[in-house]
């Protein structure tokens, strides 16, 4: 796997790191290939029961497309007519955000600086978001006579409401960690030197918590968004068999009983 992107695995959390921050972790082709297959593995591996993503530096999170690349691309796109610029949509964020928020297991960001555009999509991807008092999000989309993508027309307004999501689109402003704990963009926000520590901290836990029963709120909560009540009841009458039966709710039941505290397998 290429060095624009760290991955590791440790006790049962995969940490996976943007590594670019000379270039604020803008994403070049070699690091949208590398961040896809990390999440994708990340994903898939059922050794993994959390994940982490995080970025190097105390600039950046990611601020999106690596522009400098992208005007190449574009160039040479108007000379042979191909129109594959643009494929990367499909071809990268796409994979990647289905990959986080379609993980069978908690994925925490650590929001060490700016996230703009596409890192701001992938930061909405996780299901919690630990952020510096130092970062800030930007759409950013619009300024480039952009749309926006990385999921970030589904996942911006169900976490701050259409309204102010249109407005965040339509007029891209840098939000600061304070009123994005506001917004509810940060789950919590502290002191930058503080962030990596806390943020592992955050998913070391999730690592050993009840993997099936977490997976289970993650699949209960977007299906409810996009159905009735009567639907998601019937979901989440499905899905709280699958937890009841899971090897997690036996030792948890058990350890209740025993006043002791729960080891989960995550199984």
């Amino acid at each position: 796997m290429a060095d624009t992107v760290l991955y590791e695995v440790s006790d049962g959390l995969a940490t996976i790191t943007l590594n670019r921050p000379e270039a604020m972790n803008a994403l070049n082709v070699e690091a949208k290939v590398a961040l896809r297959e990390a999440a994708r593995e990340a994903a898939g591996d059922a050794a993994v029961r959390a994940i982490l993503l995080t970025a190097a530096g105390d600039r950046a999170f990611c601020v999106g497309q690596d522009l400098k690349e992208h005007i190449g691309l574009l160039a040479e796109d108007r000379k042979t007519g191909s129109g594959q610029t643009m494929s990367t949509v499909g071809e990268h964020y796409n994979p990647i955000v289905r990959a986080l928020a379609g993980a069978a297991k908690p994925v925490v960001a650590a929001v060490n600086g700016v996230a703009a555009g596409a890192g701001f999509g992938f930061a909405l991807a996780a299901d919690y978001r630990v952020v510096a008092d130092t970062a800030s999000f930007n759409t950013s989309f619009a300024g480039v006579a952009l749309t926006g993508d990385s999921g970030i027309s589904w996942t911006l307004p169900r976490v701050v409401g259409p309204g102010r999501a249109a407005d965040l689109l339509l007029f891209p402003r840098s939000i600061g960690a304070r009123e994005a704990l506001e917004l509810g963009i940060a789950s919590r926000v502290v002191p930058s030197g503080e962030l990596r520590a806390e943020a592992e901290k955050v998913a070391r836990k999730l690592a050993s918590g009840p993997t099936v029963a977490y997976a289970a709120i993650k699949e209960a909560m977007a299906f409810g968004l996009t159905h009735s009540l009567s639907e998601t009841l019937d979901k989440e009458d499905e899905l709280q068999t699958r937890a009841g039966q899971s090897e997690d709710h036996a030792i948890a039941v058990q350890a209740f009983v025993d006043k002791e505290k729960p080891r989960y397998s995550g199984r």
